[in-house]
C-alpha cells in the first residue's frame, strides 16, 4: 500500500499547548472550514456550528469562566486569563437539527467530527492548536456569552495561532492498533 499524505500528517499531528500571537485571517479560515466540513454527516443535517473568538471575545470568555467558577482574588484572575493563551479560539457548537431519522448523538459525534477535522487541517496548514474543554463548556454563564440557542452545547475551543520553533516535539505513546481492532466471527 502506498503511503497517504493524509495518514501521514494525523500521525504527525500534535497538540500545540502554547502558540505565537499570528492567526488565520478569516478567509484562510473559512477555506478551512469547508475542508472539514466534509465529515460525515448522516442526512446532510449540519448539526454543528462555529464561532471564532478573537480579541475582547477571549476577554469575555474569561469572565464567563471566572463567573461559572464562582472563583475570586488570584484564582479567579488565573482562570480569566486562559482564553488569552491563543490569538484566535474557535468554539466547538452541536447544534441539532430535528431528524426522525438521525438522533442526537449522532449529530454531536458529527459535530466533534467537525472539529478534529478542523483541528487537522489547521495543522496541515502550519498552525499551532489544541483542543480545549472542561467542566465550563455546559455552564450557563458560558452557554450565554455565546450565545447559543437552548438546544445547543458547547463542547470546547480550538485555540489557534502560530507554531512555536521551539519546544517539546510533542511525542506520543505508540498505538498498537492490532489491541484496539477485534473482529466478529
Amino acid at each position: 500500500m502506498a503511503p497517504s499524505p493524509i495518514a501521514d500528517g494525523m500521525r504527525r499531528r500534535r497538540s500545540q499547548p502554547s502558540v505565537t500571537d499570528s492567526a488565520p485571517t478569516k478567509r484562510e479560515l473559512l477555506r478551512l472550514i469547508e475542508a472539514a466540513a466534509s465529515v460525515a454527516d448522516h442526512g446532510s443535517l449540519r448539526p454543528w456550528r462555529l464561532i471564532a473568538l478573537r480579541g475582547a471575545a477571549r476577554e469575555r470568555l474569561g469572565d464567563a469562566l471566572v463567573e461559572s467558577a464562582g472563583l475570586e482574588g488570584k484564582a479567579a484572575a488565573s482562570l480569566a486569563r486562559k482564553p488569552l493563551r491563543a490569538p484566535l479560539l474557535i468554539a466547538i457548537v452541536v447544534s441539532p437539527k430535528p431528524s426522525h431519522k438521525v438522533p442526537e448523538w449522532e449529530q454531536e459525534a458529527v459535530a466533534a467530527g467537525v472539529g478534529h477535522a478542523l483541528s487537522l487541517v489547521l495543522d496541515e496548514a502550519g498552525w499551532g492548536v489544541m483542543w480545549r474543554t472542561g467542566g465550563h463548556t455546559r455552564s450557563e454563564a458560558v452557554h450565554r456569552m455565546h450565545g447559543l440557542e437552548p438546544q445547543e452545547r458547547l463542547l470546547g475551543w480550538l485555540y489557534v495561532g502560530g507554531r512555536e520553533t521551539k519546544g517539546k516535539s510533542g511525542r506520543r505513546k505508540a498505538v498498537n492498533a492490532k489491541d484496539l481492532l477485534s473482529s466478529l466471527k
